[in-house]
């Protein structure tokens, strides 16, 4: 059995390309949505929560106490933009692009590739609702950022069920 398998932590997928997280520290594909944390440009104690829905293209921009981001009205702002980039370089602009549906020709992807094709269908503005868990999860993160690796069990992972070797 390797350490990563007696560890409490979990072996996480390496980045496609290496990226800064001051701006974005916190990207995923999950829930139907691209969505993370991106900090803001002018305020360092601020941050936003964006969103992209797959398909649909709504999207969703809100401080984490959730006053609307005020470049957010009609198109994507400054955030969603550089969160769209982040997740190129987190998962690959072919990822990407799959998990949103957004077709695009193949070679030509690009996070400014996949961006002109979601504001070329006008998308609506989406729902905030998400902003809350989101961010939760981020912060969720961080906490576990500050352990110091081991291979003792984490009390709150306890509920998992045990595994088995694959033989």
């Amino acid at each position: 059995m390797s350490d990563w398998e007696r560890s409490s932590t979990a072996r996480v997928t390496a980045p496609a390309r290496p990226r800064k997280l001051a701006k974005v520290p916190f990207v995923e594909l999950a829930d139907g949505r691209l969505q993370g944390v991106v900090s803001s440009g002018s305020d360092i104690g601020r941050v936003y929560v964006s969103s992209v829905a797959v398909g649909t293209y709504a999207f969703a921009c809100s401080t984490n106490n959730n006053r609307p981001c005020g470049g957010a009205r009609g198109s994507f702002c400054k955030h969603i933009q550089a969160l769209i980039g982040e997740a190129v370089l987190q998962y690959g602009a072919e990822r990407v692009a799959r998990y949103l549906k957004v077709d695009i020709a193949e070679g030509a992807s690009s996070a400014p590739v996949i961006t002109a094709q979601m504001t070329g269908t006008r998308p609506p503005q989406g729902d905030t609702a998400a902003a809350a868990p989101v961010f939760s999860r981020f912060l969720r993160h961080l906490a576990y950022l500050e352990l110091a690796p081991t291979a003792a069990p984490l009390p709150e992972m306890q509920w998992f069920p045990p595994t088995r070797a694959v033989v």
